[in-house]
Formats: C-alpha cells, structure tokens, sequence
C-alpha cells in the first residue's frame, strides 16, 4: 500500500471509488451486463448463425474474449477514457476538446463538429433499441420457464418499460444507489452459473487463444464473418460507459470493470459455451437452458431487473448527450432539471425521457422478439465507435502530440476492429438494421438544422445591426429621457446593438440611466471558473458589456452569475433591473442560406424552444420581451 493510501485521506478516497464504483455497476455496466441474455444465443440462432459445433463454440467464445479485451478492456477504459474533456466524457464532448485546439482551421473544425454530430445522433438509435431489447429478452425466459405465459410477453415488457422511464425523474443518485446493488447479485449470479458448467467442461478455455476465433472467420466464409454482428453485441455498451463518465470519473468506472463485471462476464460466457459443449440443441436460448429448473423463476425476475437497470446506462447517456447539444448550439433550449444538489452532471430532461419511453414501446409492438429486435442492433453503434476512433486519433495528434506512427500504430488496430464489426452490422439493414439509421438520420437533420440555422441568423441580424458606439453617438446628439434603474439586453453580437434596445428607443423614448449589454458565450470545455466566469466593460454613456463564459455541462443561471460580478459600479441585484429579451419572428425565404424546407423547419424550431426566461432563470416579473421579424 502506498503512503497516501494509508492515510486517512487515502482511506477515505478509496472509500469514495467503492461506493462511486458500486453505484457505477446500477448506472454504467447494465448495458454490457445483460447482453448474456441474447448475445450467444443470436451467434448460433440468427439469420446468419453458425452451427453449435465443437469448434464453432470455441470460436465464438474466443471472438467475445477478445471483442472484449480489445474493444472494452483496452480501447475503451485504458485509452478513451483519457480523452476527457475536464472531467466529461462522450462523442460531442470529444469532439468539443479535439475541435479547441487553436490550430484547426474554420473547415476542419467543422468537420471534427459534423462528426460528433453524426455520432451523437445515431446514440440515440441506440437508446431506444437497447431498453426495448434488454427488457423484452428478460421477459422471454417466461417461455422457457413457462411457456403458456407467451402470449403476456409483449405486454409484461411494456408495463416495465413504463415503470423504468417514470422513475428517470427521481435522479441519476437515486437511480444507483438502488440498482447497484442489484446488479452486484447479477454479476455474481452470472459467474456462479458458468463456474457450474465450466467445471465439467473445462476445455472451453482453449478459446483464449485466438486461433479458434481465426479458424472460426476462415473456414466459414461469408457466414463467419458475419457472425460477428452478433459477436458485437457483447461490446454495444461501450459509448455508454463513456458517454456516463462526468457521473462518476474514470476511476470508479474501471474499479467495476476489472474487478466485478469483466470476470463475471467471461465466467458466463464461457460457462454458456461449455453448456453448448454437451448440449448444442440448447443454442436456441442457452442462458436460461443452462439455469437449474428451480433457478428459473427467479432468474427471470433478477434477469428482469437487471434489464431494466441496463437501460439506465443509454437513458443518462442520453441525457448528458442532450446537455452539450443545447449548450453548444446543435438544439434549441428545452427543460433541463438538475437532481442532485452535490454533483451537477446528475440531470433529468423530460422530453428526451418520453421520447425514448415511446419509440421503445413503439419498438416491442413492432418487432415482437428480441431475436427481431437484436437484428436491427449494432448497426448505429458500430458507426459511432468509428466516429469515436477518428475523433481519438485526431486528439492524439493535434493535442496529445502524438508522433504518426504511434498514433496510427493504436488507432489503426482499433479502427481495424470497428470496421470489421461495422462490415457485418451492415447485413443487419435489411433486417431492421434500417430504423437506427433513420432515427439517426432524422436526430441529425434536426441538429444540424438547428446549427446551421443559429448561424444564419446571426448572420441576418449582423447584416442591419449598427456598431454600439456608432449607436450611442448617435443616441447623444438628441438624448431621450434616462429613467432611474438597470436595462439588461441579452444579445447573441456583443459589438452590435441589440434590435430590442433600438425598438425600446424608438418607441417608448425612454433609456434607462445604466444599460448593460450581455452576451453569453459556451466554451469548448465543460465548466468554467466562476473567477473566469464573467467578463466586465464600460462603454461609456451609461453602457456596459458584460460576456458570460458557460461551459457546457454548466448551468446558465444569468441572475446567480451577474451577483459573482462585484467590482462593477453596477446593482445588478436590485428589483429596477429589467431584463430585455428580443423574440424574433422567423421567415422562410429563397434568399441566399439555407434550403427552403430546412428554414422552415429551422422557424419551427425556435417557435417551440424554451423561453429565454426559463432557460437563463430569469425573474419572469422583470423581463420584456420586444419582437422582431427576420427573414431568413
């Protein structure tokens, strides 16, 4: 033990790891965790299966160990996670940190932006079809259990699915600190049923070595190597655990993996290969075939709670991802709420919550099984491990410093094995594999329109906006009546004037005596320094321009942020300030910008985004709000 781990604050940091690992395993590991339930039996029952053979068997088995050394164990925990973005993890927070090197031209930071978005959006794909299959594969072990249940599966699956999305609002906290230890019994539950049939079949370690994964891809042609699309169902929740490590850090996170879900993992596969050893006509469900007759209610009731924990892990990611799309621009403001008073990364966004709840009951009613379902999975995720592989080579090179050869030497092995999972996921379109794509597709229009959008009008309101000085000279040659009080106008062009301050003038004749001109800016990192938080100026004439640095994990609380500013000769506290807001009227047009149908839909959009008010905190009762029309 080291020096530090023996003091009282190493005792009590390692106290932390174990209590953040445990509650890790009911957040981050449920997705990874209960793909026992379907991933072997889809290798040797799916559309393109091999046959339960010896040497099949120990194929396979040796393409999950090392899908998961490689793809989980090394790429993931050992090299991903590093990629943090102070302390934030997923695909856009990726792409934020790659994209804030000084060095990336405007293209290629649109490049490294357009890439994160399409990864981002084929996430959710995933979030949807992974409670849906998790959930409805537990459900199944009925049928084995006791087969005239059938009939209630899909109906059982739903009520369940229902619950689990009702629950999202008490917090990411409470969520874990309920579901991890149940998933500490499920991962103990998992081992202890392979070491049952690894000890009678001990020769399924022989898969270790991956020339039985080899034999398997060679020997079998075109069916061997799409075999791996069901192989890859062991590794789906690997974006997941990425994506939830501003939850819980990169310590806690490889805490459990090491030492709770990898052995527990391995231990099952290898016991469900030893079971097809000595019984092959159990391919067709060999999880549950491979329980005792008395385990087996009770299995399906933990498989069940495992399942729906497993959902946990895509619902937050899903959650985190929404965040840093609003923050850095790629959608419109919606109702985020904070669960945790101590950790602010813990969220709750109920659109984003009952979005997934319907496609997921959407998803159980129109595919029925999870045999179904599991052929329309891996498709999107596949790609977006590309996407994060490119993203990770990019950050080695540009920040990292990498040298080429290293930098090509790793990412090429992992890129290699992303491609060769992504070739066979591609056979899965015909089969299902093609709503991923459409989600996605759909999820990405709607991102990028929102951006492109954003930059469209700032671009309209730059052309026939007047500089603030211009203004403010031109405002003193025959000076309107200052009333007493603080005007704060919030604008997107910090050097220009606000359209609401010249509507305000224009119309009412009036200036307050001191105006502050705020803009709010969200850096390419998660958090911001409250000390570096706000940036102070006076103009002169009773003007002042202040900027706001969120990050974009931060929250953009405009009234808490303005009471840090206090060297300022400003009151910004007082009930005399008044907030003015200017609510543009968008209209679509063929000039020069974007396509027409995307304008509209960009005006749709905005119409139905959350008011500035509520997004920002603003007291409602000191805010006005002066309209404006803007064609696009």
């Amino acid at each position: 033990m080291s020096v530090d781990q023996a003091t009282p604050e190493g005792d009590q940091r390692l106290g932390s790891w174990a209590k953040l690992s445990l509650v890790a395993l009911g957040v981050v590991y449920g997705d990874i965790g209960t793909s026992p339930l379907y991933a072997v039996r889809e290798c040797f029952r799916a559309e393109h299966a091999v046959a339960a053979s010896h040497d099949h068997v120990l194929g396979v088995l040796s393409l999950i160990f090392w899908a998961l050394a490689i793809v989980i164990s090394t790429k993931y925990l050992i090299f991903i996670l590093q990629a943090d973005n102070e302390g934030e993890g997923g695909i856009l927070a990726l792409a934020a940190l790659v994209s804030s090197d000084e060095s990336n031209a405007s293209y290629r930071r649109w490049a490294i932006f357009t890439l994160g978005l399409l990864g981002g959006s084929l996430l959710y794909a995933d979030g949807m079809i992974t409670p849906a299959i998790s959930v409805l594969s537990a459900v199944e072990g009925l049928e084995v259990a006791a087969p005239a249940l059938d009939p209630y599966i899909e109906p059982i699956t739903i009520a369940i699915l229902v619950g689990l999305f009702l629950f999202q609002s008490r917090g990411t906290a409470r969520v874990g600190t309920v579901f991890g230890p149940i998933m500490l019994v499920w991962f103990a539950t998992l081992a202890c049923m392979g070491i049952q049939h690894i000890v009678q079949s001990p020769q399924v370690f022989l898969a270790i070595n991956p020339l039985y994964a080899i034999r398997l891809l060679l020997e079998n042609g075109l069916s061997g190597y799409l075999v791996l699309g069901s192989v890859f169902l062991v590794v789906t929740g690997g974006e997941a655990l990425y994506a939830d490590m501003g939850h819980f850090g990169k310590q806690p996170i490889r805490i459990s993996w090491y030492y709770v879900v990898l052995p527990a993992l391995l231990l099952n596969y290898f016991g469900q290969g030893a079971f097809l050893l000595e019984h092959p006509e159990g391919a067709r469900n060999p999880f549950y075939l491979m329980a005792p007759d008395w385990a087996l209610y009770p299995l399906v009731i933990l498989s069940t709670m495992a399942t729906v924990i497993a959902s946990q892990a895509v619902i937050t990611g899903a959650f985190s991802l929404t965040l840093q799309a609003v923050q850095l621009g790629y959608s419109p403001r919606m109702t985020i709420r904070h669960t945790s008073a101590e950790q602010m990364g813990q969220i709750y966004i109920p659109l984003v919550n009952w979005a997934l709840m319907f496609a997921c009951i959407g998803l159980v009613l129109g595919f029925r099984s999870s045999d179904n379902l599991a052929a329309a999975y891996g498709v999107a995720v596949t790609i977006t491990m590309v996407i994060t592989t490119v993203l990770f080579f990019l950050l080695t090179r540009m920040r990292w410093k990498w040298s080429l050869p290293a930098a090509l030497g790793l990412c090429g092995i992992f890129l290699a094995v992303d491609l060769a999972f992504l070739g066979a996921n591609l056979f899965k379109i015909s089969n299902g594999g093609w709503f991923p794509l459409l989600v996605a597709g759909g999820a990405y229009t709607l991102m990028s329109t929102w951006m492109a959008g954003q930059r469209l009008l700032a671009k309209r309101l730059r052309e026939r906006a007047l500089s603030i000085e211009l203004y403010i000279a031109d405002l003193m040659n025959e000076p309107p009546v200052r009333v007493s009080g603080v005007s704060v106008y919030l604008t997107g062009n910090p050097v220009g004037t606000p359209p609401a301050l010249r509507h305000n003038v224009r119309h009412n004749k009036v200036l307050h005596e001191q105006i502050v001109l705020l803009t709010v800016v969200t850096a390419n990192v998660p958090h911001v320094r409250l000390a570096k938080r706000v940036e102070f100026e006076e103009i002169g004439e009773g003007f002042f321009r202040i900027l706001i640095n969120y990050g974009f994990m931060d929250t953009p609380h405009i009234p808490l942020t303005l009471a840090t500013l206090t060297n300022a000769p400003l009151n910004l506290q007082g009930e005399d300030v008044t907030y003015f807001l200017g609510t543009e009227r968008l209209l679509a047009t063929h000039r020069p910008g974007m396509a027409l149908w995307r304008e509209k839909l960009f005006a749709w959009m905005s119409r139905n985004a959350q008011p500035a008010t509520a997004y920002f905190y603003l007291p409602p009762e000191q805010v006005v709000e002066i309209g404006s029309q803007v064609e696009l």
